[in-house]
């Protein structure tokens, strides 16, 4: 495989018990993962203390970095202001989580926008508060990660630009995630166009617009492989990682607004490991078959 790229993955899709989680992603020759839901609770709930005690010492045992903080960061209404106090604190823990961790990103999102309203009336407000929190992660360098996801301000390709150019900062930058875009009714090609300066880390989750089921990477309207290529030809390095959703986990109703069920069908036959593995292994192939096609 490509030496510039590294395969991490969302493990509590695996199972809410962290040292299962371990196992499974150790089994797979898997060396990180991005770090959620821990033993059923939110990463963004523990304090710095119980990560050293209790998460940091598993992981060293197991061999396995974190690639990035799966943090809830940014999923609160745009006009919650006791909520945004509240995300401040959680941020500066969790960049000394990230240190502590030697971990340099945060997955964060641009905030809920009250239903029935037009997002971009929202904009300054987004922009400002996203300024506060790339403040804080420039002080213990770690790296923002802004995810594309539905329901938010940054849902759609036009609006993650907007606030990646007017924030300007190091320390804020896109993840691109094909299934979302899929699910907003965006051309995932159209969105690479417009982001990949920004782009610096990718998730692997792929989707079908009929009913907007997440589907196996690579067999939904993501491109997965095409886009994958012309990353690696623009000279992507970095993190691709697994965020499944082929089953329903623990840690979803933390994520979703909607219910859950309406995007995962357990229509597979698979337990969380089992989901985990076929996206693992639909990637390996997705790679291979560029890698082959290079030569």
């Amino acid at each position: 495989m490509n030496k510039d790229l590294m395969i991490s993955g969302f493990s509590d899709e695996i199972s809410s018990d962290f040292d299962t989680q371990l196992e499974v992603v150790s089994n797979l020759g898997m060396h990180y993962l991005s770090l959620r839901g821990i033993d059923g609770k939110n990463i963004g709930d523990f304090t710095v203390e119980e990560i050293r005690e209790n998460v940091l010492p598993r992981l060293q045992k197991a061999g396995i970095g974190v690639s990035s903080i799966g943090s809830p960061i940014g999923k609160v209404f745009i006009n919650d202001e006791e909520g945004f106090e509240k995300q401040k604190q959680m941020l500066n823990r969790l960049c000394q989580i990230s240190n502590l961790l030697d971990c340099k990103y945060i997955r964060i999102f641009s905030f809920y926008i009250p239903k029935g309203e037009d997002a971009d009336n929202y904009r300054n407000e987004v922009i400002s508060k996203i300024k506060e929190f790339a403040k804080i992660a420039e002080k213990y360098e770690v790296i923002l990660l802004h995810e594309n996801e539905k329901d938010i301000y940054g849902d759609i390709a036009r609006r993650c630009k907007e606030i990646l150019i007017e924030v300007g900062s190091a320390y804020f930058k896109a993840i691109f995630d094909f299934a979302n875009f899929v699910q907003c009714g965006e051309d995932t090609q159209e969105c690479y166009d417009l982001l990949k300066d920004e782009v610096i880390y990718i998730h692997i989750k792929d989707a079908v617009t009929t009913d907007n089921e997440n589907v196996v990477c690579g067999t939904g309207e993501g491109k997965i492989p095409e886009i994958l290529i012309q990353a690696i030809h623009d000279g992507y390095k970095g993190f691709l990682t697994l965020e499944p959703h082929l089953v329903l986990f623990d840690s979803l109703k933390d994520l979703e607004l909607e219910e859950a069920s309406e995007i995962i069908k357990d229509n597979k036959g698979l337990d969380g490991a089992g989901g985990y593995k076929l996206q693992y292994e639909s990637l390996l192939n997705i790679l291979e078959k560029i890698e082959s096609e290079e030569k």
